[in-house]
């Protein structure tokens, strides 16, 4: 078996009257991309801070590196790099001011070189006298992920890294991310993009505070035991909304051009459909169900986001 990153379980979090994480338990393994996925509001958050050791859980118990998340969080600090969703960097200074003072945070040895490796590595040499306010979204995404790295941490926390950067960056970030895994470093990344997720060698869903399901995302897509059609032709408006309300129709989302309508009762979803397109000269077809449909499925039955938990 490969050792386990993290192996927490039983963690909960409080903000006041609202119960954010709710017995979380997670394994992420030595050198995995675990995706962490989940609407808005869920806990994702709240739950990568309390690995890092930025929170205390209120209960629960387990290991982060090795490490106690319950009394250990000052050490455990020092060996993850923590990438927050939005550009936490100091837009005031240079690019390489920031991994500077990054670095002395650290107390690095032989920090100035340190700095010059970590800008070659990520192609950030020839932008080392730019302000960090003037970067695209892309450029500053990279120099996070650079900030994360350069103290060479061995679990990284990103916490949906890619929010907001052009599809370019979203690939070069994902090779980055991929090499590291390679070497090594384990990687624990929320996400709401689906060909993100499924670029994750295992994934777990939260939502209302609450794990739901994990593993490989073929796993996840089994587990929920979904029979999913997919409805082409001119769809006239409001299609989605009338079939939701059908017999075996548990649901029914845009994907382009087409619907797909998805239930778990097949006999039956299949009758209602035929029924309702019957004349329409719309077309129906069966396919696989995938990782999108899945999560729409999980958003539809879950509570959904409490207060401003996150």
């Amino acid at each position: 078996m490969t050792p386990l990153a993290i192996d927490v379980v039983g963690l909960n979090k409080h903000f006041g009257h609202r119960h954010v994480v709710k017995d979380l338990a997670l394994q992420v393994r030595e050198g995995e991309i675990f995706g962490f996925l989940g609407p808005n509001g869920s806990g994702k958050t709240t739950s990568i801070r309390m690995l890092c050791g930025l929170l205390a859980p209120d209960s629960g118990s387990g290991t982060c590196l090795g490490l106690d998340v319950m009394t250990d969080s000052v050490l455990i600090k020092r060996q993850v790099g923590y990438m927050t969703q939005r550009f936490s960097l100091w837009e005031d200074l240079t690019v390489a001011e920031n991994l500077d003072f990054i670095a002395r945070m650290f107390g690095m040895r032989g920090r100035r070189a340190a700095v010059d490796a970590m800008l070659a590595r990520l192609g950030l040499a020839d932008r080392r006298g730019q302000l960090a306010g003037a970067l695209s979204g892309g450029w500053k995404q990279r120099l996070a992920l650079a900030a994360c790295l350069l103290h060479q941490p061995r679990l990284l926390l990103l916490d949906e890294p890619t929010a907001g950067v052009d599809p370019r960056a979203r690939r070069d970030f994902w090779e980055q991310i991929h090499g590291l895994s390679a070497s090594g470093v384990s990687v624990l990344v929320s996400t709401h993009y689906m060909d993100e997720a499924e670029r994750c060698h295992r994934l777990a869903y939260i939502a209302d505070g609450r794990l739901l399901v994990s593993g490989t995302a073929q796993e996840v897509v089994q587990s929920r035991r979904l029979c999913t059609w997919e409805v082409s032709g001119e769809l006239p408006p409001g299609l989605a909304q009338s079939l939701r309300s059908l017999p075996g129709v548990e649901l029914a989302s845009s994907f382009g051009a087409t619907l797909h309508v998805g239930g778990r009762d097949a006999a039956r979803l299949q009758a209602s459909l035929e029924q309702a397109l019957r004349g329409t000269g719309l077309a129906m077809r069966e396919i696989p169900a995938s990782l999108e449909d899945v999560f729409i499925d999980l958003m539809q039955g879950s509570a959904g986001p409490q207060g401003a938990a996150r």
